[in-house]
């Protein structure tokens, strides 16, 4: 039941079905296990586990989710057809707190792509939250492209999903339309219009092509609306969602403005935040608010000098806030794995004796090559996706011959399938040989649509952090991969890439 007095603002999270939308974000059945209990650990109370009539994956994933969820409600997405909902049902009905959330673009664009007219629209919506309701008693429906819906005809079709049985009606901005003065008078204008709907929970779920994603989000909230619908690191289609960390701590830090809670433990933000990044390949930007390398750094002489004086005279929030704590541990080749081990929780990463073993090994051979292993360097460690158990191709030799003089080349093993094979390859330079070589011991019709290279930390001997970005029959996929050596790691994230295509190959969706 709705509250608009309530200070409490729910958090439903979608990163693991509208964040992995993203262009190019994979994530493993394992993977998206681990971040369900991640954001169920951190006091998320909705988490959208999927999309599950979209394929056996994504069925079985979220069915797992639902199995093993603990506090939060699990939550499958639905079109408004009686095999999605009842799909989503079959997936999500072994939640201790199960949610079935349907939906159907409204606006005048998304009618004609069905072909309906406005009655034909409305006893659709009745009949498919009526089914809904009928299966689960908690429901939630969403007009997609409310924002651009025509208001009368947008107060017509809410009032049927409530009387239907939707006890959460979502606010979707589709295409990251609206201004925050929109968003917040389109929640006031249902909740003065629409008879019914101060029983319910209003839900605001926005997109952030202009930028507006957490403007709009908050204005909602302020309006009337009490669940904020987001991703880890604003994860999403397009420009895209709403932030968790951004909303979490605007909420937080500016209580006298928004005199608003949630239940979310902002100091697991980075931890997360690093985890998501690291599995679905998309590299959080240095400038990102909240979670970005630069978030809490200072280089202004001003900035720096005041920082000393008092942290607040340029800080609004603490590091530790959000999870980040400073060590003195250096680390470096005769560091043990204890030491290893705190200075990686330190920087937001808890991993099991299994891991630690692998990484250890890992780290041992970094700290051979480098005299000092900084925090970035751990950080690129960590994000590292080429050391999967289950990776059926994997990069085991590489040796390039480059210079003045072409052709260059690489000789090149992979492991492929637990067997080996190698050859020879020619290129203009040594990473169009590196993956000219890949392509001819596995053979595909993925296209390269990005390479990219940055440093990681400052040194002839910085690992170079690589992401590739590859695209196949619509599919779209990302490496990553962290090497001192530019062109291995180039190689690994080629192959990373690759193996992630594979992933959704198996998946048999883009």
């Amino acid at each position: 039941m709705s509250d608009t007095t309530s200070d409490h603002v729910l958090i439903f999270d979608t990163t693991l079905r509208d964040g992995e939308q993203s262009p190019g974000a994979t994530m493993t059945h394992d993977e998206k296990l681990e971040i369900a209990e991640m954001l169920d650990d951190m006091g998320v109370d909705i988490i959208e586990a999927g999309f599950p009539i979209a394929s056996e994956g994504d069925f079985a994933a979220v069915s797992e989710i639902a199995r093993r969820s603990k506090d939060a409600v699990i939550c499958g997405l639905a079109r408004a057809k009686p095999a999605d909902i009842e799909r989503a049902w079959e997936a999500v009905r072994h939640a201790a707190r199960p949610r079935i959330h349907t939906f159907i673009g409204t606006s005048p664009l998304h009618r004609d792509i069905p072909g309906l007219s406005m009655d034909e629209m409305a006893d659709v919506i009745h009949d498919t939250v009526t089914l809904a309701r009928n299966l689960c008693d908690n429901v939630q429906w969403s007009p997609m492209d409310a924002t651009r819906t025509e208001p009368d005809y947008l107060c017509r079709v809410v009032e049927i999903a409530i009387k239907a049985g939707a006890s959460t009606i979502n606010i979707p901005d589709t295409v990251g339309y609206a201004v925050p003065r929109e968003s917040a008078r389109i929640i006031e204008m249902l909740l003065e219009r629409v008879p019914g709907a101060d029983q319910i929970t209003f839900a605001t779920h926005c997109h952030n092509d202009l930028g507006m994603a957490t403007a709009n989000a908050l204005a909602a909230v302020e309006a009337g609306a009490r669940q904020i619908e987001c991703t880890i690191n604003g994860l999403g289609e397009r420009a895209g969602n709403t932030a968790l960390e951004e909303v979490v701590m605007a909420l937080r830090v500016r209580n006298d403005a928004l005199p608003f809670k949630t239940g979310v433990d902002s100091t697991r933000i980075i931890q997360i935040s690093r985890r998501v990044a690291q599995v679905s390949g998309f590299a959080v930007q240095f400038n990102k608010a909240i979670v970005g390398k630069n978030a809490f750094a200072h280089e202004s002489g001003i900035h720096q000098d005041g920082m000393l004086k008092n942290r607040e005279n340029f800080e609004i929030m603490r590091p530790e806030d959000i999870g980040l704590t400073e060590t003195n541990l250096v680390m470096g080749k005769h560091s043990g794995r204890a030491a290893l081990r705190k200075k990686l929780a330190d920087l937001g990463f808890e991993i099991s004796d299994n891991q630690l073993k692998d990484v250890f090994v890992r780290f041992k051979e970094l700290a051979d090559r480098k005299k000092e292993v900084f925090d970035e360097d751990l950080i690129a460690l960590m994000s590292d996706g080429t050391d999967a158990a289950n990776d059926r191709i994997r990069v085991k030799f590489l040796r390039v011959i480059c210079g003045t003089e072409a052709p260059q080349s690489a000789d090149l093993t992979l492991t492929i399938d637990g067997e080996d094979h190698q050859v020879t390859a020619t290129g203009d330079g040594p990473v169009d040989a590196t993956f000219n070589a890949i392509k001819a011991l596995f053979a595909h019709e993925a296209r390269l649509q990005l390479y990219q290279v940055h440093a990681v930390t400052e040194g002839t001997d910085a690992q170079a952090t690589v992401t590739v970005r590859m695209e196949e029959d619509g599919k779209i996929v990302t490496g990553q991969s962290a090497d001192t050596d530019t062109v291995v790691a180039s190689a690994k994230a080629y192959v990373n890439a690759l193996n992630n295509l594979l992933v959704r190959r198996e998946k048999g969706r883009p």
